[in-house]
């Protein structure tokens, strides 16, 4: 029996099986050996398949995400001023094409991706490419349109068999293995959807004998299991309707979803603001010392980005020469404050890096071949 027909027969039993307490240890057992199954299989599939030629690039990587012809290359166009093959029949895309999209100084990589369909997770319909993608994606768009909007729940069913969560945070688990003592579970929560015994059974399936578990959350049995899976992989994701310029109706957002007409141009602005606020960028504006700052090209990093990112990114050796920091902007208390490398950054400060006189020294004997 290989993995495939695995896990199709475990899934059918989970089926069949009623979940009370009396069933609970018994399925839990079955998801984790489900999970290590679907793992083993995900890390075969990786070693064969390879994305054809599309890297990540700029600041960051967006997929999109549909059913064939919901019109993910018009969007595409519209977003990045490519000029992607489009048109009204199925599967139009059938490799992933790739633009980018300038927002806010940022450079935003766009991926259309061929059309995915049911049954994806199981490599139906160029299924392990497409995921492959995927899981390279800091955001994703899942897209249809206003006469498929069911097609979304199948597209979410798919990523989750596939070991994709979106929109979610990791499990609050840790494990921390030891060389003997058993399983010693703490949790700083009270736990009412898994209890102890099912934590152990699930352990078990996973190869840990002794280990500390340290639990903050009311987990699940299933969050349970994801935080011991490897291959499982978190992603943000936008869920965008298509051509609502069909509708008679003026909307914008409604029940958690962006309505937009990518052929007519309707909401694209808002949704490319959506998409720059839901990658948490922000951006930095550099002042060189006694000058004044650039304020058209800021360097862009993410969410909570730090002093010690701001030198790496200009130079490797900047972290090594660092002396100091001054900061403007709403990080900082006192306009122009010196800060260490640890100092937290916000959208829209300016800042100035000192580094000491040893690297410009350096730097010259490098150019004059003396070493």
């Amino acid at each position: 029996m290989n993995l495939e027909e695995k896990i199709k027969q475990i899934e059918e039993e989970l089926r069949r099986t009623d979940y009370n307490k009396a069933t609970e240890h018994h399925i839990g057992r079955l998801k984790a050996k489900l999970a290590k199954l679907r793992e083993e299989l995900e890390e075969r599939r990786s070693k064969k398949i390879r994305t054809r030629g599309i890297k990540k690039e700029g600041d960051a990587t967006v997929c999109l995400l549909g059913f064939p012809s919901v019109g993910k290359s018009t969007l595409l166009n519209v977003l990045t001023g490519m000029n992607s093959k489009t048109g009204y029949y199925a599967f139009t895309t059938t490799e992933a094409v790739s633009g980018v999209m300038k927002y806010n100084g940022a450079k935003i990589q766009i991926i259309d991706l061929p059309g995915i369909i049911e049954g994806a997770s199981e490599g139906r319909g160029m299924g392990k490419e497409i995921l492959s993608y995927v899981r390279m994606a800091d955001l994703l768009i899942i897209m249809a349109d206003v006469y498929s909007e069911d097609t979304i729940k199948i597209i979410e069913d798919e990523l989750y068999k596939a070991g994709i969560r979106i929109n979610q945070e990791r499990p609050k688990v840790r494990i921390e293995k030891r060389i003997s003592g058993g399983i010693n579970i703490v949790s700083s929560v009270k736990l009412t959807k898994i209890d102890l015994n099912t934590i152990k059974e699930i352990l078990k399936e996973f190869k840990i004998h002794n280990a500390d578990v340290i639990i903050d959350e009311d987990v699940t049995i299933d969050r349970f299991i994801d935080a011991l899976s490897k291959s499982v992989y978190y992603t943000k994701a936008l869920y965008v309707i298509n051509k609502v310029d069909l509708l008679n109706e003026n909307i914008v957002e409604r029940d958690g979803k962006i309505y937009i007409s990518a052929e007519k141009g309707i909401n694209i602005e808002y949704l490319k603001r959506k998409i720059f606020e839901s990658l948490e960028l922000i951006r930095i504006y550099l002042k060189p010392q006694g000058k004044k700052p650039d304020m058209n090209n800021p360097m862009i990093l993410r969410k909570g980005a730090t002093i010690k990112d701001v030198c790496e990114k200009i130079h490797r050796d900047f972290v090594e020469y660092f002396r100091y920091a001054q900061v403007w902007g709403k990080s900082v208390k006192i306009q122009g404050q010196r800060v260490g490398l640890n100092h937290i950054l916000e959208d829209g400060d300016i800042v100035t890096i000192v580094i000491d006189k040893r690297y410009e020294r350096r730097i010259k004997k490098e150019k004059l071949g003396v070493f």
